[in-house]
Order: structure tokens, then C-alpha cells, then sequence
């Protein structure tokens, strides 16, 4: 897997950001994806990357775009 970036942490902080307005613990965002609670764990603190297709699950669970969570 490619190195995380400061990007991908960026990524991780607003997914944290708007799961916690959702309202949403790791656990229950976690079992809507169909990822390890684990998983959105290392992601949020920037540990580990996530991939564009479980981004955009994400991003339709929390009711965002895909654009509202990347950085560029």
C-alpha cells in the first residue's frame, strides 16, 4: 500500500468531523460500510488510507459529497 499522506489525514479529520454531526459512532459508520471499526479508527488519525470507493459509501451514509472530504 502507498504511504499515507498529510492529505489522507486531512481526509481522515473531516470523515471524524462529519460522522460525529451525523451523530454516528465508528462502530455503527463501520457496519454501514462494511469495514472494520478498526479500519475507520486508523483512517480518522490518519494512519491508514482509504479507498475512492469506500469514500464515496461513506460520503453517501453521511449525506456529503465525495468533494466535501478531500483536500485539493
Amino acid at each position: 500500500m502507498d504511504k499515507v499522506t498529510k492529505k489522507d489525514s486531512i481526509i481522515g479529520k473531516r470523515i471524524r468531523r462529519f460522522r460525529r454531526k451525523a451523530e454516528l459512532t465508528q462502530e455503527e459508520l463501520s457496519e454501514k460500510v462494511n469495514v472494520s471499526t478498526t479500519h475507520v479508527g486508523l483512517v480518522e488519525t490518519g494512519y491508514r488510507r482509504m479507498s475512492l470507493k469506500t469514500l464515496q459509501k461513506v460520503a453517501k451514509i453521511l449525506k456529503i459529497k465525495v468533494k466535501d472530504l478531500i483536500p485539493y
